[in-house]
Order: C-alpha cells, then structure tokens, then sequence
C-alpha cells in the first residue's frame, strides 16, 4: 500500500486527515505532519523524515500538502528528490482529492499513478454558487463531457452495482466513497416520499459528485425502468433506499437485487437502537426477514473499510429490546 504524507502550514493536515476518515473511514499508513509557528525548517524535515519511518521501507509515498513553494513543499521535496523514480507529490491539497487518493489506494499500487489520477479530482471538488459566477469553460472538461455514455441510448438494461439502505440517502461517504469503489455512473434514489419533496430533490441532485447523474424515482417507476431493456446499457446504477421497507416493495416488484449495503437507519419514535448507526421497529425486522426468505445477502457496513457486521445478530438484539418495551 502506497503511504501517504499530509503536510501543512498549521493543523490543517491534522484536521483534514480526520476529515477524511469520517468519509472514508480508517486509513492505514497515512500521516500528518504540520509545521507550526515555532518551528523551523529543520523541524519540519525531522518530522517528514519520522513519518515515513513509520511506514515500511518498501513502501512508496504520495505527499499531499498544501501549498507549493511553501515551508511544507520545500522541504518534502528535499526528500522526495532521493526517490523521484517512484514517489511523488501533490499541492492544492483538498478534501475532494485525500478521498479519491483513498480509493485510488484500493486499486493502485504506484504513488506516481495515484498522484496523476487524484489531480483532477481536487480540481473540481471547487464549485461556486450561483452556478452562472462559474468560469466559462471549453466545452471539454469531464464535468461536461459526463454522462455521454450513459444518456446515449445504447440497448440493454441497467447494471446494479450498488443497493444502500441509508436513512441520509446521498451524503459524503455515499458521494465520495460508495460511489468510487462501486463504480456507478448513476445513482438513483428509489423513494415515494422523496419523490414528492421538491427540495429534497434539488439537494440530492446538487449532491451528486462530478460525473455522477443523480434522480430520485417512486419506487413503481424504478420497477418499470428495471424492465426496460432499450435505453440503459452501459447505465452502473446505485441505488439508495431510506428504509427496508422501500427496498422490500422495489425487490417484490422484479428489480433484480441480489445483495443490499445497510449502512444507517435513523432512530425515531416506536424505534429501539441495538448499534450505533441502526435502529429498528417490528416492520423494520419484518421486511429485512422477508428479503432474507427471497435470497437477498446484506452486507452491513457503514464504508467500504469497515468490518462487516451481522445482521441477523443485530435484529436479534432489536427484537429483545422490543419486547422489553412491551
């Protein structure tokens, strides 16, 4: 695994490693190295030189830092400049770019092919607001290339690369993490109730990353569009469904899901709360037993580094502490 050096004037890598954890979930071999105010430069080049200690001495290291020709730059390229062959460094450093760096790590194993791939990525993480401030660009960057592919009609049906049950629907882990490592080009929220809800719809279409299309779709809709064998080739779908029950009704409908994400279900009224990212009420149960019976598997992770956990095991404790309410 490619180690990876965050390095900043200030805490801001401190603070951005967590950050990115809270997306991404728990990262193996990355540091923080900030460089404060009553430090110097040989400081700061002890501390880069301790942090890659840390990582095993074949490892190869992507520096991702803030500013380039800064105090954190220079001296990460005094070191860099010994193993140039196959380290590299990256300025600019953002959110948008440390999460697709943590993706780019599951299926890379070279920091020069990790660098090249992340840079454009924290280059649109910048968007700005009203959208007509934007720069007007060439017509060809990727933002508004997207989509040609999978607009363009091609027969076949659409792919499932992803079912979720999550009761946030589109958030950052979902945005960044589970659309990465999924591989969708599309993501579809299947809902009744969301699809009736204006807002809720132009906040999960303007939630969709760069290169994502995004819809919110009733769920006797997402039924039809699942049998349609005419315009959805090349269409990667991840599906997102508040609750089980949501799910249920899309999967008796003939929506071809073999396995469901469950990764937060919300906690309200009439609700017991066994974990601490799900909570459950009869029917609850009832529908996640009902899918078991048709085949359905569950794999219930809140992001892709997390261990699974075992659902049946958690219902068994929702369903004790239900009856304690009785």
């Amino acid at each position: 695994m490619v180690g990876i050096i965050l390095a900043s004037h200030g805490e801001f890598a401190a603070g951005i490693k967590q950050s990115g954890q809270m997306i991404f979930g728990e990262q193996e071999k990355v540091e923080a190295v900030t460089f404060m105010p009553n430090e110097g430069p040989n400081d700061l080049h002890q501390h880069l030189e301790d942090a890659i200690a840390k990582f095993d001495p074949d490892d190869e290291v992507l520096f991702l830092i803030d500013l380039w020709g800064g105090s954190p730059f220079n001296q990460a390229n005094s070191i860099y400049e010994e193993h140039k062959d196959k380290w590299a460094i990256v300025t600019g450093l953002n959110l948008p770019m440390l999460v697709e760096a943590y993706g780019a790590r599951l299926s890379m194993n070279s920091a020069q092919e990790i660098a090249a791939h992340i840079v454009e990525s924290g280059r649109e993480g910048v968007k700005i607001k009203p959208e007509d401030l934007e720069p007007k660009g060439d017509g060809n960057s990727s933002e508004e290339q997207e989509d040609t592919a999978v607009n363009a009609g091609a027969p076949g049906k659409m792919t499932y690369v992803l079912a979720r049950i999550d009761s946030r629907l589109l958030h950052g882990q979902v945005a960044t993490t589970w659309t990465k490592t999924s591989g969708a080009n599309r993501i579809i929220v299947v809902s009744d109730s969301v699809a009736k809800d204006d807002l809720r719809k132009s906040l999960i279409k303007e939630a969709a990353p760069v290169g994502v299309k995004a819809h919110v779709v009733p769920i006797d809709q997402m039924i039809k569009l699942s049998q349609d064998d005419q315009h959805f080739g090349g269409t990667k779908a991840l599906l997102l469904f508040e609750n089980p029950e949501d799910a249920l009704r899309t999967v008796e409908g003939g929506v071809p899901l073999k396995e469901i994400n469950v990764g937060s279900m919300a906690h309200s009224v009439g609700k017991v709360q066994p974990n601490k990212v799900l909570a459950f009420n009869q029917e609850d149960i009832d529908a996640f037993k009902k899918m078991e019976s048709d085949g359905i598997k569950f794999d219930v992770r809140k992001v892709p580094n997390d261990n699974k956990d075992n659902l049946d095991a958690i219902m068994k404790k929702a369903e004790n502490l239900l009856n304690e309410q009785k």
